[in-house]
């Protein structure tokens, strides 16, 4: 008997030993998966609708505005915004909302791939394995290969169980203008009808004339139509 009781100790120990290091992930199967998963939705965001609020301001000069809307992509992805309705002051409207809304705007029609988050822009190094708001997500350093507009030095993190982005934040290694220090962001996406949408962006941009301006954009009520593939409008054959 006590033979038998000392090999089930021996079998216990050997299947799961005492402080066994946690299971280990391959980044490289890790990366494919996100970039499989986000090829996959790519062209599913286009026909959606969301309600959007941006509230700006530039503290330096104590002022302040916000601006309702509605964002759209249509079924061939070109994005506009339809205005609701503004408060404050004109002058964020002009030189802080509206030049992100156009830069937005422009980024998306050009459909270039110069700053996606690919290996051909971007340096990964793996930093483990995370929780962000009670969810599972795997954590890269991104460093871009060059000096380019549109690139950054942050992080991604994915998620553990779609690998679709749950998080972007970093700071644009080239400024837009001589007149900008610095632009430092944070994304936020969310899970909508399985895909990863935005749910909130949050950056500041350091003037060298007016200091920090600080823009915080939040996305809701999203409201998706039949792709332009689904409902045969264009097929592969014309594309």
């Amino acid at each position: 008997m006590v033979r038998v009781q000392l090999l089930g100790l021996v079998c216990l120990l050997t299947v799961a030993p005492l402080g066994a290091e946690p299971p280990r992930f391959d980044p490289t199967q890790i990366l494919d998966s996100y970039f499989t998963a986000s090829r996959s939705q790519r062209d599913r965001l286009n026909g959606s609708v969301a309600q959007v609020s941006i509230d700006a301001e530039v503290p330096r000069l104590n002022k302040k505005g916000r601006l309702n809307g509605l964002r759209r992509i249509s079924r061939l992805g070109r994005l506009t915004y339809d205005i609701l309705r503004f408060e404050g002051d004109n002058s964020v409207k002009n030189h802080v909302i509206a030049r992100y809304l156009s830069a937005e705007a422009q980024v998306r029609e050009s459909g270039d791939l110069s700053m996606a988050i690919v290996p051909e822009n971007y340096k990964f190094s793996y930093k483990g394995l995370r929780e962000i708001a009670g969810q599972s997500v795997h954590q890269f350093e991104l460093k871009p290969r060059a000096k380019r507009k549109g690139l950054f030095k942050g992080n991604l993190w994915i998620d553990a169980k779609n690998y679709l982005p749950l998080r972007e934040a970093g700071r644009f290694v080239k400024n837009p203008s001589v007149f900008i220090k610095s632009v430092d962001f944070t994304r936020d996406y969310r899970m909508e009808n399985g895909l990863a949408v935005l749910d909130r962006l949050e950056t500041t941009v350091d003037t060298r004339v007016v200091g920090p301006a600080h823009m915080t954009v939040h996305y809701d009520d999203y409201h998706f139509e039949p792709s332009v593939l689904e409902v045969g409008q264009i097929t592969t054959d014309n594309q």
